[in-house]
């Protein structure tokens, strides 16, 4: 039997302590694979808990076990902020310049470590948890690649994380079963021909009427090729090419995204792509470089995973405290670790009254009341999860 009582209890005396922890790290964010001063704060906590974190090699993130090993079920939080300049006016402002944390990843880190403070104060575990503080979620390919390498996920039987919702108010948790993030691709395809003037284009190959019918074509013909279930979307960011208006260009650069929910789908569109990308260009003359960086496949959650969860959630608030979530075309290194652990991403509610900010916005915040429910609802999700196993 899961203590919610007492897990609501603990959960409201760690609160001050992880909002005053969750401001020191949105003070001092620290881009992917620079996470030192996070990772050696987060220690710094978890051995006032009387844990013994295991700080990476490099310094950057760390795993820590609480109760008896080996550890069953586990608590991912990531740790890395974005290249973005803050634009709030808050006392606990980013002090560095160019970077913020704009997606949430310091209410995650913090709330990590609340809720291994409430299953240490709790006492005598059933099982061991382990908390993976990843670094590096933003980057492609992410640090779970590394993690998971590294074997951090081996041996549980089930992984829970967090991701903060702006569009869900404090004190609901929105959960789904099966894909609730996408793949996400980078890719940039170089155009190359003979340049020219542009008085004479038919006498070259005019590169920017073929980027022009590669942003147009490459979605369409993707379209043709795939069954209409299977959705992809492609969104092109970037097209870059030529130095002066009378000057056919011998290069130009086009970059963007492909994203999809369908994990299959995932796994064919770097071929696709290119072959898609050839036939569109070759009956103008131009040559295409395809340069494919696939990145994170969907987080697919485990229906089982989310059962328990939402026990956890109903018992402490009630069922109306659990929201069905919107399926998003973001992305999260987290599914690494799920093609291995059954497991299981949540969104919590964290939007702040006024007008909606999105995340990855330089305005992004988030309300604080927040980080109690999470560490309430994380500690007890564990529990529930040990107690299915």
């Amino acid at each position: 039997m899961v203590p919610t009582a007492d897990i609501r209890r603990l959960a409201a005396e760690a609160a001050p302590g992880t909002i005053e922890l969750r401001r020191d790290l949105h003070r001092h964010p620290e881009l992917g694979w620079t996470e030192r001063r996070t990772t050696y704060e987060l220690a710094r906590r978890l051995r006032e808990l009387g844990l013994d974190p295991e700080v990476r090699d490099d310094g950057v993130g760390l795993v820590v076990d609480v109760g008896p090993a080996p550890p069953r079920v586990g608590f991912r939080a990531d740790l890395d902020a974005l290249p973005i300049e803050e634009a709030n006016d808050v006392p606990y402002r980013s002090r560095n310049e160019g970077v913020m944390h704009a997606c949430g990843h310091d209410a995650h880190a913090a709330i990590g470590v609340g809720i291994a403070e409430v299953l240490v104060r709790l006492g005598s575990l059933p099982a061991g948890v382990r908390f993976v503080f990843q670094p590096a979620e933003e980057l492609l390919p992410g640090g779970a690649v590394t993690l998971v390498a590294e074997g951090v996920h081996e041996g549980l039987e089930a992984l829970v994380a967090f991701h903060v919702d702006p569009s869900l108010e404090p004190g609901l948790v929105g959960t789904r079963v099966g894909p609730i993030t996408a793949a996400s691709d980078k890719f940039t395809i170089h155009l190359h021909g003979p340049g020219g003037h542009t008085s004479r284009p038919h006498q070259t190959v005019d590169l920017h009427h073929v980027a022009a019918r590669v942003v147009l074509d490459l979605p369409t013909r993707l379209r043709a090729r795939l069954d209409p279930l299977r959705t992809v979307v492609p969104v092109f960011g970037r097209v870059a090419g030529g130095t002066a208006p009378n000057v056919i260009p011998t290069r130009v650069e086009l970059a963007g995204t492909m994203r999809t929910v369908d994990p299959e789908t995932w796994q064919e569109l770097p071929k696709l792509t290119a072959e898609l990308v050839d036939e569109i260009v070759a009956p103008f003359g131009a040559r295409a470089e395809l340069d494919y960086v696939q990145g994170s496949p969907p987080v697919v959650n485990d229906a089982a995973v989310v059962a328990a969860v939402e026990a956890a959630v109903a018992a402490l608030y009630g069922p109306e405290a659990i929201r069905t979530t919107h399926q998003s075309l973001g992305s999260e290194d987290f599914a690494w670790y799920l093609e291995d652990v059954p497991g299981a991403m949540l969104r919590l509610g964290v939007a702040r009254e006024g007008p909606p900010v999105d995340l990855h916005s330089a305005t992004f915040d988030l309300d604080e009341s927040a980080l109690e429910v999470g560490i309430a609802v994380g500690a007890a999700a564990l529990l529930e999860l040990i107690a299915r196993r």
